[in-house]
């Protein structure tokens, strides 16, 4: 009996497929040419996935610039309420805000009992003016001794 052949239960002989790699393809396509109903597919896929990926990339810098505007705001309240606690003049405390938070920063300066209280807010830049956001901070100094309203 040959090495390929073993017996069987009805006394004949069974046949193996030659030693080798089994063809990868079920189709019986060669390996590595395209499939016929394979083309295009990618394209269709992309064209499926594109605008979510655009959509949440223009998510992901809209947070970072909100992110980045409010840091600003709260970093332009303390300060201004630190110059108003100095004595500064309410244009100066104005002028301080501003010039941390942004050319659009809106700025109020009040006083409340015997506390200085700021309060600045700002636009956040939306891509493509989507996003209609403000970041804003407010921050409360009291006055040094000896400094008047």
């Amino acid at each position: 009996m040959s090495p390929d052949a073993r017996p069987s239960v009805g006394g004949g002989a069974v046949s193996r497929p030659p030693p080798g790699p089994q063809d990868p393809c079920p189709t019986g396509a060669t390996a590595g040419a395209p499939r016929r109903g394979d083309h295009g597919s990618v394209t269709a896929e992309l064209a499926v996935v594109l605008p979510a990926v655009v959509m949440l990339l223009a998510v992901l810098l809209t947070a970072a610039a909100a992110a980045g505007t409010q840091v600003r705001v709260s970093d332009a309240a303390r300060a201004a309420a630190r110059a108003a606690a100095l004595g500064e003049s309410e244009a100066a405390v104005v002028a301080v805000a501003r010039d941390l938070a942004g050319e659009g920063a809106a700025v109020v300066v009040s006083h409340e009992a015997e506390y200085v209280l700021v309060e600045v807010s700002h636009e956040i830049p939306g891509l493509l003016g989507m996003a209609d956001l403000e970041a804003g901070a407010s921050a409360r100094a009291m006055p040094e001794p000896g400094v008047g309203r």
